[in-house]
């Protein structure tokens, strides 16, 4: 296993990183075969856990706890607030209001006295830089957190968040997770440039492109990976993305081939080759997937392989812009670009 600093905290962190949100409903993932998945990747060397409050509902912070318990100092723990936690409209988001509970309920879950890095899952428009990073701060004094990141972030977001840090003398966002692949390189052209000028630890998820890269999906066979089940636009071939998905897969699994790499292998190392990325977060659903994907941690691409990667999906270029989760609120929503 690699490891790198975690942007400017001094903080070691494994190149790959365990991501628990497949643990509980969403995956299907029971307390026994996570627990086995968190003991499996600790053993192996990586030390970095990241959940969120939302995922399964609390359910996949919960198993996480179990799962490290007698562990915890070996573990850089990682979680996230801001999407919504049910229906009631002041549990989600950014307010200083709602990251006290958020943070409290996250830590309970847990079961355990503090974070050491605790993520806006998303950026929340209705509410102001200040708010939230001086509800960060004070967490981050009380001792409840020992870092703070953003998730997800346009770039323009994550300059304005530096700014008021620097102007309201806050703490500062220290991460950002972006999600990155092969097939999604968008964060390329402006939000990587972004965190390398602010010196801003990079947690790249779905770096297999939500099961595109993990060698499940090829030309030919029916797609039924776990997400498809639920996601069905994201892996119905007849929409021109998933199109061009599909043929950039099959140029890609014979990259892989030629260099002797699996396409887990090769996509991994993809992600870890960028400068700006400290590591790559892996989503295993079962003890196989975890095997599959650790097989990538010391995965070194040639300059060649990256230069055949970037023969098929160029720098910079998203083959699904669709799927980005960045794009700023007035695109989605026509009341917000109209008087």
């Amino acid at each position: 296993m690699q490891y790198r600093s975690l942007g400017r905290t001094g903080v070691q962190v494994s190149t790959l990183v365990l991501g628990a949100m497949n643990f509980g409903r969403i995956g299907n993932t029971t307390q026994e075969e996570a627990t086995a998945i968190v003991d499996a990747a600790l053993d192996a060397g990586i030390n970095l856990i990241d959940t969120a409050d939302v995922y399964s509902g609390g359910q996949s912070e919960e198993m996480v706890g179990r799962a490290i318990a007698g562990r915890r100092d070996d573990v850089v723990l990682a979680t996230k607030a801001t999407l919504p936690m049910g229906d009631e409209r002041n549990r989600r988001g950014g307010s200083r209001r709602w990251l006290v509970t958020a943070l409290d309920n996250s830590l309970r879950r847990l079961g355990v006295d503090h974070v050491d890095l605790y993520q806006m899952h998303r950026w929340d428009p209705t509410t102001s830089d200040e708010e939230t990073l001086s509800a960060l701060t004070d967490l981050q004094r009380a001792g409840k957190i020992r870092y703070f990141g953003s998730s997800t972030f346009p770039a323009y977001r994550v300059v304005q968040a530096q700014w008021t840090a620097r102007e309201r003398h806050l703490s500062r966002y220290v991460t950002e997770q972006p999600s990155y692949s092969i097939l999604q390189r968008g964060i390329e052209t402006h939000v990587l440039p972004v965190t390398q000028e602010y010196g801003m630890g990079v947690l790249a998820w779905s770096p297999l492109a939500s099961g595109w890269l993990s060698g499940a999906i090829r030309a030919g066979r029916e797609i039924t990976t776990n997400r498809s089940g639920f996601m069905r636009q994201r892996y119905d071939i007849s929409v021109a993305a998933n199109r061009a998905k599909l043929e950039a897969v099959e140029r890609l699994a014979t990259v892989a081939d030629e260099a002797g790499l699996s396409l887990i292998q090769l996509a991994l190392g993809f992600v870890t080759a960028h400068p700006g990325v400290t590591s790559a977060i892996i989503g295993p659903r079962t003890a196989d997937h975890l095997r599959s994907q650790l097989a990538a941690a010391d995965t070194v691409l040639s300059t060649d392989v990256l230069d055949a990667i970037d023969a098929i999906v160029a720098p910079g270029v998203d083959l699904a812009p669709d799927e980005k989760h960045d794009t700023p609120p007035a695109l989605l929503d026509p009341a917000l670009r109209r008087r």
